[in-house]
């Protein structure tokens, strides 16, 4: 029997396959058979499949003689003309399903169906059918989703029928388009079909993950999509899913294989550093009859009020994808599922990502909006840019001829038809999606603005009326009324040289963190915990440990409604605060972070939900109840030991040992060992050697810099807050217009204060460093303080690199002098 070449075959099954192969099988294949052959001895699940190769979709062109009759159809396409590009589009797809497969092709395929139904002990196995181009998931590229894919087809004629609608695929409008743009000839591309064994998720849950976070570029975490059902919704973006995010360096420091525990891994620590539960409302699922193979279904509302996804599942996934991209050595776009019917995770599909590996990294790009206006919708942000110009509502596919260059696309949501239109919009904004769906991926690569998971867009947003849609503000994108200007950061980091003096940031809200990170630092030298209270936990912690004491029925049902799906409203405090002084310390990290405990004053306090109970009016709340007094009070002493216990598990079970904690409004010496103490006992352990964890005073009264040499004997060292010591120093509220005149950090009082600090702590050999506005704006207080020889100064991240300019002249300056 005369052996057939590789290219000359018609099937090749996954184990035949690998990343080599992308000409033979395309990208979606060769990326199956690479990780079926290698990536199973390491544990992560691939199901089994074959290909039905380029060389086979060529055969059946050039047997069916149509392979001119497409190109005379093609002739003269102006994929700008929508209306041209659909009805040439049409009738390409209709001449490819309207040929016949040559027999012996038929043949080889339901050959190797049955064999495949064979080892899986069924007669007619279900399987996913799927394009795989050969040009696809290149690194500078994608070409996902632009074909089509059949799930929970069934039988040898469902086989054929739809391998021969995935070969039609090859000519959709957008993939014509996408094609064009990118400057490939449409004949130099064959495509080759996936035919793979079904995973059960339609009875479970599946998603997608990302090695890399795909709006900052961060590279040190993995960020995973999870929903009911099938997978499709999450990738079309038809479901808003729930949210994890993984730190990878030390989920790797942590993990075995030789442990015993379920399904083989063993993680010493659970860095999952952050969690956004998804609405969920629809799934796919197997439809039993009728003509369509799936069928989207409501969620229940008991279902789309928790999490779909176990935190102990969410590590394994992130493991996997860590071992992915190891492999691959670049950062990956990979699907998963899980099979109900063995209760197993097994990934469906990898593929490069394609947005953040091709940033210039060296250039930072920071958009501000002038002014804020009427928010009219409001979702999750992709991408940090901001976009303006006249709304377009569109319903369906059939309406994208109407759209025009640099109007805002608004929908219910987006798939690969409507790439033509989307590289033309200003800014995208869709009712439904999540950071993974298709308006989230494509508007990343096109670099477009877009906010997904409004819920109400189409409704709130009139057709024709300008609007706003800014992404530069963090987790949540806003739409606004009107055009609002905006200016455009642009920053070489590759020109700005180091100082001597540690510049450090100050950080409140963790959602921008992976992105100011990027911006050069040595750490955080202040991290505040009352914008993760207020505006991810929102109540009062003691309205959570003393719920019968929260009397009116509409406070105890938004703290019900919040505290919903958690095993007791403790752990809803501790783990929500976890979260999101993680964020902050896995984004710096190795760098130290050092996170300032609750700083609240009573009245903004007795603002939190529940708070109105549990808070006393004070007349001067500046100088009354607040930092190291309220800890130690029997009053507040329990709510301090949630704090307390969210700290260490940052620090021991997620691994994060470069968090350092402050303690904030410290009076007395003798408060300060109470602290301690209490710390101590709630768990909180300094420990020694590399890993100790430091405790540093907050330097911010005058008795602080009076009696430094006893602070700083119980302390790890002294962060200035020259906010603070500029006011009670000069005996002013700079909040009151009538003496706001006199607040000058460059006061001579302050500065000898700040002179006698740095002097105490140098003699004591610990850390002293600033945090507050002083140094950015007044240069002259920074050259102050480099005089001095602070250790660090805490900035805020807009003014990190101006400061770092007048820094690196004046240590310059300096050095030149010496000379």
């Amino acid at each position: 029997m005369t052996q057939v070449a590789r290219d000359k075959k018609n099937i090749l099954w996954f184990r035949e396959v690998g990343n080599k192969d992308v000409g033979l099988v395309g990208g979606k294949n060769a990326s199956l058979g690479e990780m079926y052959n290698n990536l199973r001895r390491k544990g992560v699940q691939v199901p089994n499949g074959f290909a039905i190769t380029a060389h086979a979709y060529r055969y059946f062109i050039q047997s069916a003689g149509i392979g001119d009759k497409i190109k005379k159809i093609l002739s003269g396409l102006d994929t700008h003309n929508l209306k041209q590009l659909a009805e040439k589009g049409h009738r390409v797809r209709e001449t490819i399903l309207g040929a016949e497969i040559p027999k012996d092709l038929e043949a080889d395929i339901i050959q190797t169906y049955r064999k495949l139904s064979k080892e899986a002990k069924r007669s007619q196995l279900d399987v996913a059918v799927r394009s795989s181009a050969t040009a696809e998931d290149l690194p500078d590229a994608s070409f996902a989703g632009q074909q089509e894919s059949f799930l929970n087809i069934k039988g040898e004629y469902e086989v054929m029928l739809a391998t021969k609608r995935c070969m039609a695929s090859l000519f959709t409008n957008r993939a014509i388009s996408y094609r064009v743009d990118k400057g490939f000839n449409h004949f130099d591309i064959a495509l080759s079909v996936v035919v793979q064994r079904m995973v059960r998720s339609d009875e479970a849950i599946s998603g997608v993950m990302f090695s890399i976070d795909t709006e900052s570029g961060f590279q040190n975490a993995v960020l995973i999509n999870a929903s009911y059902g099938l997978g499709e919704m999450v990738v079309q973006g038809k479901v808003d899913p729930d949210e994890f995010y993984v730190f990878k360096p030390t989920l790797l420091e942590g993990v075995s294989l030789k442990k015993k525990a379920k399904k083989g891994l063993w993680f010493k620590y659970a860095p999952i550093i952050g969690k956004t539960l998804g609405s969920k409302k629809i799934k796919m699922i197997y439809s039993p009859e009728g003509a369509e193979s799936v069928r989207e279904v409501p969620t229940l509302p008991r279902e789309q009020k928790v999490f779909c996804l176990k935190e102990r599942d969410a590590l394994q996934l992130a493991y996997w994808a860590c071992l992915i991209e190891d492999y691959y050595g670049k950062p990956m776009d990979i699907e998963w599922a899980l099979d109900s019917k063995t209760n197993e995770f097994y990934i469906v599909q990898a593929r490069p990502e394609t947005v953040h590996s091709q940033d210039n990294k060296k250039i930072l790009e920071e958009y501000k909006l002038s002014k804020r206006g009427k928010i009219i919708a409001e979702g999750v942000s992709v991408g940090s840019r901001i976009g303006a110009g006249k709304a377009k509502l569109i319903k369906n596919a059939s309406e994208i001829s109407k759209f025009n260059k640099g109007e805002v696309l608004v929908t219910e949501v987006t798939d690969p038809d409507w790439e033509p239109i989307m590289k033309i919009a200003s800014a995208i904004v869709t009712n439904s999606g999540g950071r993974t769906s298709h308006a989230a991926i494509v508007s990343r690569e096109l670099g477009i603005p877009c906010i997904v998971g409004t819920q109400n867009a189409t409704q709130t947003i009139k057709s024709g009326k300008e609007i706003t849609a800014s992404c530069a503000e963090g987790e949540r994108g806003y739409v606004y009324e009107g055009k609002i200007p905006f200016k455009i950061n642009r920053t070489d980091l590759s020109k700005l040289k180091p100082t001597k003096v540690k510049l450090m940031q100050i950080v409140a809200d963790p959602s921008m963190v992976f992105d100011y990170a990027q911006i050069p630092n040595s750490g955080v030298g202040l991290a505040r915990e009352e914008m993760i209270i207020l505006n991810h936990i929102k109540v009062h912690p003691l309205a959570l440990l003393n719920f019968n004491e929260v009397k009116d029925a509409p406070t105890r049902a938004k703290i019900k409604e919040l505290t919903y799906g958690w095993k007791n409203r403790e752990e809803f405090f501790v783990k929500k605060l976890a979260e999101g002084v993680s964020k902050i310390v896995a984004a710096y990290w190795p760098n130290p972070v050092i996170v300032r405990m609750s700083d609240f004053k009573s009245n903004e306090y007795a603002n939190l939900i529940g708070g109105k109970y549990f808070e006393p009016h004070e007349e001067n709340p500046m100088l009354g109840w607040r930092g190291a007094s309220r800890y130690y009070s029997e009053k507040y002493k329990a709510a301090f030991a949630l704090e307390c216990e969210a700290l260490r598990i940052v620090r021991e079970d997620m691994g994060l040992k470069n968090m350092q904690v402050m303690i904030p409004f410290c009076r007395t010496p003798e408060e300060g060992k109470e602290v301690l103490q209490l710390i101590n006992k709630f768990g909180l352990k300094r420990g020694s050697g590399k890993d100790r964890l430091k405790i540093i005073a907050m330097c911010e009264i005058p008795s602080n810099v009076l009696l430094a040499d006893e602070f700083l004997k119980i302390f790890d060292g002294f962060s200035i807050g020259s906010n603070d010591l500029t006011q009670l120093t000069l005996g002013l509220d700079r909040d009151s217009g009538l003496v706001a005149h006199i607040y000058d950090e460059r006061n001579p009082a302050v500065k000898q204060l700040l002179e006698m600090a740095i002097k105490a702590a140098k003699k004591a050999k610990k850390y002293i460093g600033i945090c507050g506005q002083a140094p950015s704006d007044f240069p002259e207080i920074a050259e102050f303080l480099v005089d001095q020889g602070i250790d660090s100064m805490a900035l805020t991240p807009d003014s990190v690199m101006k400061t770092m300019v007048n820094i690196s002249k004046y240590e310059a300056k300096k050095k030149r002098k010496k000379k």
